[in-house]
C-alpha cells in the first residue's frame, strides 16, 4: 500500500464511499477537505489533520444537506483558525 496515492485513487475511493453510504459524490469536496488537513496538520498538530475533518463534517452534517456554501464557510473558518494557532490556543 503507497502513502501517496494519486487523485484518481481518492476519486475511486470517495466513490466507493458514496455507494456504500448512499451519498451523493458532488457533496464530498475532495480539495477543500484536503487543504483542510493541510491547514490543521501545520497550523496546529499533524493529529490534528483527521480530527478537524471529523468536526468538519459534524458541522456540515447539522447545516443541512445540500449546503456546499456552509461547508466552504466552515473550511474557512476553520482554516484561519489553524493558521493563528499556537500552543496556548
Amino acid at each position: 500500500m503507497s502513502e501517496h496515492l494519486p487523485p484518481e485513487a481518492l476519486e475511486r475511493w470517495v466513490a466507493a464511499l458514496c455507494e456504500r453510504f448512499d451519498l451523493d459524490p458532488a457533496d464530498i469536496p475532495i480539495g477543500g477537505i484536503l487543504d483542510l488537513a493541510k491547514d490543521a496538520a501545520h497550523g496546529v498538530a499533524r493529529p490534528a489533520a483527521p480530527l478537524t475533518a471529523f468536526v468538519a463534517g459534524l458541522v456540515a452534517g447539522r447545516a443541512g444537506a445540500h449546503a456546499p456554501e456552509a461547508t466552504r464557510e466552515t473550511f474557512a473558518a476553520m482554516s484561519d483558525l489553524a493558521a493563528g494557532w499556537d500552543e496556548r490556543g
